[in-house]
């Protein structure tokens, strides 16, 4: 029978931490007899990894796949209890704690490639042998610290992202049944588009419908990118772009034969989120953001894709 009856971590419940501020708890120890020179410690942990497999060589013949990984650590701490007299008697102890998290660090993140995950860990040793412990996963938010966004080396002019967005597509349809075309225009307009994580975003969208037939229904959403950089089993550095939603809003609009529609819609961006990567440098991950609505074409296989890019 184990001479710790509990272990247990006292943390604010379903908090997300930013980088640069700090966590603080309780260790509460349950003991059922004394415990001589015990080892009571918590730690603090951040880790990345991801994997996934890519064709070796695609001009060959034959397939063959290789696995591409990386991983990184991004904080490790670790808080040992002093122990008065060397011993712990029996019943219950509470243990203090607090860390701070560095400024810097990625946000949580999981995909079906990889993760960002965080954890405080507290553990009870005796005489080299482990005797209790417990893990709770933390949600942590990236920032960008003390650096400001506009002065970031980014794709475009820094003045550029300050001012409103409107972005156009148009995509031509013809239709067989009647021997007729026609075509569909979106225009996407954004008052800003750099955003922090959990705040919305407002858009107005300008249908104008240019044939004969109705259009139904428009899909907002919010597309992040990422690229991950991996090295396979000969140590050369691969990488690989995944595409994922974020959060996504259906609009019906009835738009009618050479008709005109403004749609003014709302998306909410979730917290934890990643933040938009200005540098590869030392990233197992880079993320990016669009902003994409899409509206199938009437009567047609095919659909037109407005893409205003975002940076969260």
């Amino acid at each position: 029978m184990s001479t710790v009856v509990s272990i247990k971590l006292v943390l604010p419940e379903d908090e997300v931490y930013l980088a640069g501020s700090s966590i603080a708890g309780q260790l509460v120890l349950k003991l059922r007899s004394t415990l001589v020179e015990p080892v009571v410690k918590v730690e603090l942990v951040g880790r990345g990894y991801l994997e996934w497999k890519q064709e070796d060589n695609p001009h060959l013949d034959y397939s063959r796949s290789t696995v591409c990984r990386n991983q990184a650590v991004f904080l490790s701490k670790a808080h040992n209890f002093h122990i008065n007299d060397g011993w712990l008697d029996s019943g219950v102890h509470t243990f203090d704690f607090q860390f701070s998290f560095p400024p810097g660090l990625p946000s949580t993140f999981t995909s079906k490639i990889g993760f960002i995950s965080y954890f405080i860990q507290g553990t009870c040793s005796g005489r080299e042998i482990m005797l209790a412990k417990e893990k709770r996963y933390l949600l942590l938010q990236g920032t960008f610290g003390n650096s400001s966004r506009t002065h970031c080396a980014l794709p475009f002019s820094p003045t550029s992202v300050q001012d409103p967005l409107v972005v156009e597509t148009r995509k031509d349809a013809v239709y067989l049944c009647c021997f007729s075309r026609g075509s569909v225009i979106l225009r996407i307009y954004l008052e800003k588009n750099i955003f922090s994580p959990g705040d919305p975003i407002v858009f107005v969208t300008d249908i104008a419908n240019r044939t004969c037939k109705y259009i139904r229904k428009v899909v907002f959403a919010v597309h992040c990118i990422v690229l991950y950089k991996g090295v396979n089993n000969r140590g050369e550095q691969r990488s690989l772009e995944d595409r994922s939603e974020v959060t996504r809003l259906e609009s019906q609009t009835n738009t009618g034969p050479f008709q005109v529609m403004r749609v003014t819609g709302t998306l909410v961006l979730p917290k934890p989120l990643p933040i938009t990567s200005m540098r590869m440098e030392n990233e197992i991950m880079s993320f990016r953001y669009e902003l994409v609505g899409t509206s199938t074409l009437p009567c047609t296989q095919s659909a037109m894709v407005g893409r205003v890019p975002i940076i969260v």
